[in-house]
């Protein structure tokens, strides 16, 4: 029955695909494009950093991925990463409910726990509850961002359930260059709401290179939309704990001793601040707990890459890694945030450690096939407590040890010079070492947890034909897991939850059907469909524990998603390029629960579309649309299920290069002032400005 429903299904999404209107150009560079489309150069791209692309279509994009160039990132103005990502074919922005405050993307409906987030190959994760905060990435130092969805090799490690997203820095070109940037935000009324300024500097020399950059970003507020109509909790204008501070600097330092061999040290700190709005409707009294702020949110993170050629068909990779992550938050008795004297006043900290490795074996000894082996070993360490205020007490440090380990193998054979069929497993498994919490008194005691393990098989294949020197299609199975957090296994949140210390990990078995080609000399087309099977899907219930009404994390929920993505690119003159590209999202969620849950967060019908006019050779002009249909949200107490309005945002860039290397540029955002929002009480900015210039040399 499930293999009549995937193929109905893909019968269904095919029909439609072939059925529908030409849809404007794709601004990222997906399965199949050529790497002058959008792609950064090659030697700028940071290599070793790059994640793997053994299953590749033309242009060395994974299939059924997409690559993000700095050159769009830039074109567009898109200087965080969940806005960015947003910019690609399959992915959605989306904010959390409640006073956290951060923002993150779905990729084809699979959420930041099952899209698991890299830094140069490097994965960022947090031990406690891998809730990263895409909004505080910056991305003014990356050469690209590759998006895998769907299928992500598993010679990268546990976790890719969903696909995955890497962040790929830039490596030096040239004996001298760098770039400076600056610029401020206003909002509707020209009221000054932030700044942005960054620089980068590198060198490039006959055996050795080196690049350092620094950036910082500050808003102030932003303003709500003129259309937004006052509440209790939020009148309007400046929208309260909107504000956010952040800044990042990074450096690398490279051998390369020969053409083939190349070792890298790297290291990346981001720190930063941020408010939390209120939701605006909730009562009052429902809000009190949710004074909060973040005065302390910083990354580091330290690494090894390595490439060394053995002999002419055979090569060794290898990574190491050191990775801390310090988070602090603040909650307060009022909406002042000047007070800390009741007993829903706090002060958590997180103290978060991680390290390891990787090394990667290749070869084409075999005739017409490469082999691949890849082996990952990681520790991640939790620390955690809190100071409560009435009356004043600061728990014991809690710790939690938890190791995971990763064998893959992936051959590809090379089955004619245009044919390539892939496949390749893998085995993870966890070993949690120790698992500690407080009881959350002030008499209280250490709460030991039983120290389960898990562990799982993954599998996947692929067949890539490049039936011509521009066209490529692909087909593509992938099933792999996802295993729980601390956080979903034994968080009490704050009291409203029972641990599950025998939660199983996530499954989902993910289909593709993805074609391109370049058609009529200047456009590229393509297109995919996708079905997602997710089983034992882990989820909140609510259940008795001792009398008291409480949730427990259960695999008890399974979906199944299906859809398809177009994407375009035109360049119909020398002074005009249009782009674009459309994504049908279909959700079914099975889950237990009062009323029956919904899958939230994600649009059905997203839509981008773009041209970039260029009259004279120094000045472009970038008009943008962003259309989304409503999506599924909830209330707070997740008792009435609705949808959002859908919502079109239309957006411009000009920019005007004054001498060479020096350029002006001036946007503006959500130019109608649409009212719109993501999550149900918390509202999207209004129109914006920003006014800045680039200096590259």
């Amino acid at each position: 029955m499930r293999r009549l429903l995937l193929a109905a299904a893909s019968s269904a999404v095919m029909a439609a695909a072939q059925n529908a209107p030409a849809l404007a150009q794709s601004t990222a560079q997906t399965a199949g494009q050529t790497p002058a489309q959008t792609a950064a150069p090659d030697e700028q791209v940071y290599r070793l950093g790059q994640i793997n692309a053994t299953a590749q279509a033309a242009g060395g994009t994974p299939v059924g991925g997409s690559v993000l160039s700095s050159e769009d990132i830039a074109r567009f103005n898109r200087e965080r990463l969940d806005r960015a990502l947003d910019l690609l074919p399959g992915v959605s922005i989306a904010t959390t409910r409640g006073p956290r405050n951060e923002r993150y993307v779905t990729v084809r409906g699979y959420d930041r726990f099952q899209v698991p987030l890299y830094l140069d190959g490097v994965q960022l994760y947090l031990p406690a509850d891998n809730r990263f905060d895409l909004g505080r990435f910056l991305t003014g130092d990356l050469a690209e961002i590759q998006v895998a969805k769907g299928y992500a090799s598993v010679l990268d490690g546990p976790g890719g359930l969903g696909g995955s997203i890497n962040l790929v820095s830039r490596k030096p070109t040239r004996e001298l260059e760098g770039e400076l940037r600056t610029g401020i935000n206003l909002d509707a009324t020209g009221a000054f709401s932030g700044y942005l300024t960054s620089a980068s500097a590198g060198t490039k020399q006959e055996r050795f290179y080196v690049q350092g950059g620094i950036a910082k970003v500050e808003q102030n507020f932003f303003r709500l939309s003129d259309d937004y109509k006052p509440t209790a909790n939020e009148n309007g204008g400046r929208r309260e704990g909107s504000d956010s501070r952040d800044w990042r600097v990074n450096a690398k330092f490279g051998i390369t001793p020969n053409d083939t061999d190349e070792y890298s040290f790297n290291v990346l700190k981001q720190n930063g601040s941020k408010g939390a709005p209120l939701h605006t409707y909730d009562p009052a009294s429902s809000q009190t707990m949710r004074y909060w702020k973040w005065p302390e949110w910083a990354v580091q993170n330290l690494s090894f890459n390595s490439r060394t050629q053995l002999g002419e068909k055979s090569y060794v990779k290898t990574r190491l890694f050191h990775s801390t992550f310090d988070n602090k938050l603040d909650s307060y008795d009022d909406r002042r945030y000047v007070r800390q004297s009741t007993s829903r006043a706090f002060t958590s900290i997180y103290d978060d450690r991680a390290y390891g490795g990787g090394v990667e074996l290749g070869t084409d000894l075999i005739p017409r096939n490469t082999l691949k082996g890849a082996v990952h070993v990681r520790r991640d360490e939790h620390e955690e407590f809190q100071t409560l205020y009435a009356p004043r007490f600061r728990e014991p440090n809690q710790k939690s040890v938890e190791d995971t380990y990763s064998v893959a193998l992936e051959n590809t054979f090379h089955a004619t010079g245009a044919v390539d069929v892939v496949t390749g497993a893998s085995y993870d498994w966890r070993d949690l070492r120790k698992a500690q919490d407080w009881d959350g008194t002030n008499t209280g005691r250490f709460v030991t947890y039983p120290t389960k393990d898990m562990d799982a098989f993954n599998w996947q294949g692929a067949v890539i034909w490049r039936y011509s020197a521009t066209g490529e299609t692909h087909a593509s199975v992938s099933s792999r897991t996802r295993f729980p957090t601390l956080f979903e296994r034994f968080s009490s949140r704050f009291g409203g939850a029972v641990s599950n210390p025998g939660l199983k990990p996530e499954r989902a078995i993910n289909y593709e059907i993805g074609a391109s080609e370049q058609v009529f000399g200047n456009t590229r087309l393509e297109g995919a469909v996708f079905v997602n099977d997710l089983t034992d899907a882990i989820q909140q219930v609510n259940i008795l524990y001792n009398g008291q009404s409480v949730t427990q994390n259960r695999n008890v929920g399974s979906g199944f998603d299906r859809g398809f993505e177009l994407s375009a690119r035109a360049l119909l003159s020398e002074w005009l390029e249009i782009g674009g590209n459309y994504t049908l999202l279909v959700r079914t969620l099975d889950a237990v629960g009062t009323p029956e849950p919904k899958p939230t967060g994600t649009p059905t019908h997203k839509l981008f579309a773009y041209a970039d006019i260029q009259p004279v050779e120094a000045l472009h002009v970038v008009p943008s649309l962003e259309v989304s249909s409503n999506r599924w949200t909830s209330n707070s107490a997740q008792t009435v299920y609705y949808r959002t309005g859908a919502y079109a945002l239309a957006n411009l860039k000009v920019s005007y290069e004054i001498v060479k290397g020096v350029e002006a540029e001036a946007v503006v955002r959500n130019i109608t002032d649409r009212n719109y929002q993501l999550m149900d009480g918390y509202p999207e900015e209004g129109r914006s400005f920003y006014l800045g210039a680039r200096y590259q040399f």
